[in-house]
């Protein structure tokens, strides 16, 4: 009986034991902030004001773009064109497919004029693939010409995995990007003020020189919503749903983008995997690589006590900061994050701990950050590490004026001695 009692008390410890290691493990295992479930086969979130990652998901992956795609061709446009220049409409732009204002507003003309302006809307807002092609041909004389400067613009942006052949992003095998160089491209386009305020307009009304009005409608169901301040869609059957967004909440501007998710009957899943991706963007805090006020390294710094004469020490200068300096813990950011350090101020006269001796810079990808650096030694405390030798060459100092004193004595000394013979 007493051995079934131990046998059983073993057992319930062990158990006990298990359960509670389960448990903590559990505990530590779960994030504060899990990351988002999202249907969407690639997506990134980047701060625009940093440039940094914040979410990332297979963001090399080569994807297609669809009608992001016509973020590229605003940016060209703008770069090309004024809001009052006239656009002629082309026999390209009027053999393009659905959705396009010819197909599904009204039929236009070829030959027929509309402004640079009106064009904006009708591809940012409509996603006029016909506008693509009258934008490609009045800007660069044909779509292969508009190709190249497609690919030039992309050059300019060093994207390396991006490769565009038509400016409305109708489905093409050679026709890529990833989730990370769109969200470079949306960023130019979004610096753009132009291209910003379109990407922005809800609705507009556009017309043709010959008289034709169409009102268009932006097609990002989340413009205006939860902090959605600008955004462009596309989809065709390869690229799957795709969306670029940029919000503002609280002052700080986030932009997003979801690549190949899933199309429904109800159009949601795109427009929900981008709300999950941004609320937990913003929910996310940095990691600190160092805390403000730790040393970050230790500088070895050869310098002269005595500043011109006498002999050269060395010195191990602590180095901080006065602020975290902080990234976002994801898998791009560990394996990009770069530290650059520039220590050209380290000098004796900047050895005070109030003085910057030079810069970190934290660098991942397209984000640069850069953090001031100072020593956790004074002038104090390299006095104190000299003082012996400063008591003894004040000792020598002292000794070589006072013989000087006594020499200058004995030489007038001596010239009275002399002036008196001559009495």
């Amino acid at each position: 009986m007493k051995l079934k009692k131990k046998k059983f008390s073993t057992m319930f410890a062990l158990l006990l034991i298990l359960f509670m290691s389960t448990n903590v493990f559990a505990e530590n295992s779960v994030s504060s902030n899990p990351n988002p479930n999202i249907y969407a086969q690639a997506a990134i979130s980047i701060d625009l004001k940093t440039n940094e990652i914040i979410y990332e998901k297979n963001i090399d992956n080569m994807m297609y773009p669809a009608s992001t795609t016509k973020l590229l061709t605003a940016l060209l446009l703008s770069e090309n064109k004024s809001k009052t220049d006239y656009l002629t409409y082309t026999e390209s732009a009027k053999s393009q497919p659905e959705y396009s204002l010819n197909t599904n507003l009204h039929p236009i003309s070829v030959g027929d004029k509309m402004t640079a302006g009106d064009a904006m809307y009708g591809l940012l807002l409509y996603s006029g693939n016909d506008v693509a092609y009258m934008i490609a041909d009045n800007v660069a004389g044909n779509s292969q010409n508009f190709m190249d400067k497609m690919n030039e613009e992309v050059k300019k942006l060093n994207l390396k995995n991006t490769h565009f052949i038509t400016p409305n992003g109708l489905h093409d095998k050679d026709h890529y990007t990833t989730a990370y160089d769109l969200s470079v491209i949306a960023r130019a386009a979004y610096k753009n003020e132009w291209v910003q305020s379109a990407m922005g307009t809800k609705k507009a009304t556009i017309a043709t020189a010959s008289g034709i009005s169409m009102n268009v409608e932006n097609r990002n169901k989340l413009l205006g919503s939860n902090g959605c301040i600008a955004g462009k869609t596309g989809y065709t059957t390869e690229a799957g749903k795709c969306l670029v967004a940029v919000y503002e909440r609280d002052g700080r501007r986030i932009l997003g983008v979801v690549m190949k998710s899933v199309y429904d009957k109800d159009d949601t899943f795109v427009y929900n995997d981008m709300e999950k991706v941004i609320n937990w963007s913003y929910a996310e805090k940095p990691k600190s690589l160092y805390t403000k006020n730790s040393v970050i390294k230790t500088e070895t710094f050869k310098y002269k006590p005595l500043i011109f004469i006498g002999p050269e020490k060395t010195l191990q200068v602590p180095i901080t900061t006065k602020e975290d300096v902080t990234y976002y813990d994801n898998k791009v950011n560990k394996s990009d994050l770069k530290e650059n350090y520039d220590l050209n101020n380290l000098n004796l006269s900047k050895l005070t701990g109030s003085k910057s001796i030079g810069t970190l810079k934290i660098t991942e990808r397209d984000s640069v950050k850069s953090y001031e650096l100072y020593s956790t030694i004074s002038k104090g405390t390299i006095i104190k590490e000299n003082i012996i030798l400063y008591l003894g060459s004040l000792a020598v100092l002292a000794a070589l004026i006072a013989g000087l004193i006594l020499m200058i004595k004995k030489i007038k000394f001596s010239r009275r001695k002399k002036n008196r013979r001559y009495y």
